[in-house]
């Protein structure tokens, strides 16, 4: 009975021994995803992203020099095509939309819509200077960054051919590329160690940083990045002119890049959560799936529907409105889902689960 007894208590210690020492695996675990999920943040996102928008900006900027300097149609399309290929990175970038591109206003200077190309006209046929200082100089920001390359290239009714391109609108439309070339450059630079250092502000969450005093702050803030996308396509880029039933009022209505751009800043999102841009990383994800992996199951497929909704609208969305409301609505449904979701259920689990 004796010998039974110490056996009982000795594999009760080890019962709760391994219990303690799962426990402990389980933390390490956590805050090792945790630093991973900061540092690919930085590494597998914002740097690769805003580099790639950095040399999409140069390549944009020789496709319309070049445009200016041979005005064909196949140089038109080139230049085209390099626009639509930096939107789709810019648009995922937005997925992020915090530190330097918030604080130094790179959004509202190169991003501000919707656009009236009767202001546009109207610059064009003044007196106005056109150079890049002009450009700069220029109060409003509605005339100057993608869209209004976009007028430019598109025109009015997307009908635009090299042919019609006026000396006026050529000289607009390379100074445009150039500033917005400078406005890439420095975004990137923001964040480099060469630069405004904004990557070390981020990497030390927690551990010294001024701006993330806690860990928990850079959670919150790509929490909070991702959410912001979400009410931003949903209650305004596709909200206004669906209830205004409006085209003029649709981000990309001249190159009929709309529903393109909204899908990629879901996608960007994302992105965002699951830590990658073109490369796998760790990201906010890992983290829920080691404590909580119904909701990261539930987040995915919020994800995965709002991205998927895009595809039921086959038309420019400035035609959607008026033809395929119901398609619209149920995008717009979905992202409103996937925004609960994030607002709620992955907020409550960054504050609960990281307190550093």
């Amino acid at each position: 009975m004796k010998k039974i007894f110490f056996s009982a208590l000795a594999a009760l210690t080890m019962l709760i021994g391994c219990s303690k020492s799962s426990d402990e695996t389980a933390t390490a675990d956590f805050n090792t995803t945790k630093d991973a999920a900061i540092t690919d943040f930085v590494n597998k996102i914002a740097l690769p992203g805003y580099l790639e928008l950095k040399t999409k900006a140069a390549v944009l900027n020789t496709a319309i020099i070049n445009l200016n300097t041979t005005t064909t149609d196949d140089n038109l399309a080139a230049a085209k095509n390099a626009w639509r290929d930096i939107r789709s990175t810019w648009e995922r970038c937005e997925g992020y939309l915090f530190g330097p591109v918030e604080d130094g206003e790179y959004d509202p200077e190169t991003d501000t819509w919707p656009v009236n190309f009767n202001d546009m006209d109207a610059l064009l046929a003044s007196a106005q200077p056109l150079g890049v200082s002009d450009i700069e100089a220029l109060t409003s920001r509605a005339l100057k960054g993608y869209h209004p390359i976009e007028y430019i290239l598109w025109g009015q009714g997307g009908t635009r051919t090299a042919a019609s391109l006026t000396a006026r609108q050529k000289e607009y439309v390379v100074s445009l590329s150039a500033h917005l070339k400078l406005q890439a450059d420095n975004l990137y630079n923001s964040w480099v160690a060469s630069g405004g250092n904004y990557s070390t502000k981020f990497l030390t969450a927690g551990t010294g940083s001024t701006v993330f005093v806690k860990k928990q702050d850079a959670f919150i803030a790509l929490t909070e990045g991702m959410l912001a996308i979400c009410g931003e396509v949903g209650e305004g880029k596709m909200k206004e002119p669906y209830d205004a039933m409006d085209p003029q009022i649709v981000e990309s209505p001249f190159s009929g890049n709309s529903t393109t751009d909204f899908k990629n800043n879901i996608i960007g999102a994302f992105n965002v959560y699951q830590g990658k841009f073109n490369e796998d990383g760790v990201g906010l994800q890992d983290l829920v799936k080691l404590r909580n992996s119904a909701l990261n199951v539930q987040i995915e497929q919020k994800f995965n529907a709002a991205i998927n909704s895009f595809s039921a609208i086959t038309v420019p969305y400035e035609q959607a409105i008026i033809t395929q409301r119901t398609q619209c609505l149920a995008a717009m449904t979905a992202i409103t889902a996937l925004a609960t979701v994030i607002d709620t259920d992955l907020r409550s689990f960054v504050i609960t689960n990281i307190t550093d």
